[in-house]
């Protein structure tokens, strides 16, 4: 990811907001800043396909809804307003709706990268945490079949780590072999 200032002023969330209906291509907006996304690779795209394919599949007929990696989460925190392109999200509330990002999703996944690691793990993971209605945050790794999850617990998040093909995540209404989702990908 890689700064994109268009001035020395911060922008507004009306003017990010109306930049990115022009855009060529997607901006994260971090408190005024925005930044250019980072390409994706053949693994990352691979992934990401399964991924939604096994999300709607699933979500089928029931209330929550899958998005791709074209739905924004906006969060507000310390002041500040955020918007973030997860990779998928999934969002069940229905009043959340009528605008090109969701406030309240109750799952978020990211597929990480060498060179989104640090920010998927460290900042989005702490920025995430602040929304109320998230009851899960997904990991996936693009080298390797594996993945982390964490849950809102009783008063902490709890942590997973699940590895190897024959895994399988379980998560509200979902259920993710790692075979499928890793599907068409070689280690």
């Amino acid at each position: 990811m890689s700064t994109l200032v268009h001035s020395s002023e911060l922008l507004t969330v009306e003017e990010y907001l109306a930049g990115e209906l022009r855009a060529d291509s997607k901006h994260e907006y971090l408190g005024g800043v925005i930044y250019a996304m980072a390409g994706a690779s053949e693994e990352h795209n691979v992934i990401a396909a399964n991924l939604i394919g096994l999300l709607h599949s699933q979500l089928r007929g029931k209330s929550c809804q899958p998005f791709g990696s074209d739905m924004k989460v906006r969060l507000r925190t310390f002041g500040d307003t955020y918007f973030y392109y997860p990779d998928a999200m999934v969002a069940c509330d229905p009043s959340d709706s009528g605008h090109p990002w969701r406030e309240r999703p109750s799952i978020l996944f990211e597929i990480l990268s060498e060179e989104t690691r640090r920010i998927d793990e460290r900042e989005k993971r702490f920025a995430y945490f602040q929304i109320l209605s998230l009851q899960a945050y997904v990991r996936v790794e693009q080298g390797a079949p594996e993945i982390v999850v964490e849950r809102r617990g009783t008063g902490e998040w709890e942590y997973q780590k699940l590895s190897g093909l024959e895994a399988v995540l379980e998560l509200p209404g979902l259920v993710i072999p790692l075979a499928a989702l890793y599907e068409r990908i070689s280690f």
